[in-house]
């Protein structure tokens, strides 16, 4: 994989919606932080992080991570856990997992040739 010039971060795509405060986004990246190594392979011109929560700290309140990774298809995470701290980490690790997932899809396949089972070769005499 090659080097990207200006590669993403937490801190610069990360940006806080309804419900929270800018007060809130220093602890929400702080606990975003382990996505930057996975952040670090897309620019941080085409990467986006949205985090919002509908009834904070009421009963079925719920978190919404809505994020843009490298100019891709939009990834919604949503987790609806009582526990603010807990739905943020839902949405983080949901996040992290498709990252994960839709690198491993993508990746090229180096033990494909393990798989290969050889075909026999059927000559005209094994089939009559």
């Amino acid at each position: 994989m090659s080097a990207v010039a200006n590669p993403a971060t937490v801190d610069e795509c990360l940006r806080v919606g309804a419900g929270f405060s800018q007060g809130d986004l220093n602890w929400i990246a702080d606990l975003f932080s382990p996505l930057d190594a996975r952040l670090a392979a897309f620019h941080a011109d085409t990467t986006a992080l949205y985090i919002s929560v509908k009834d904070r700290e009421a009963p079925g309140q719920k978190v919404t991570l809505e994020s843009t990774i490298g100019g891709r298809e939009k990834i919604v995470t949503t987790s609806s856990e009582g526990d603010l701290h807990a739905a943020i980490m839902d949405v983080r690790d949901d996040l992290k997992r498709r990252l994960n997932d839709a690198r491993n899809k993508h990746e090229p396949r180096h033990n494909r040739h393990l798989r290969d089972v050889p075909q026999p070769d059927l000559s005209a005499e094994e089939l009559a």
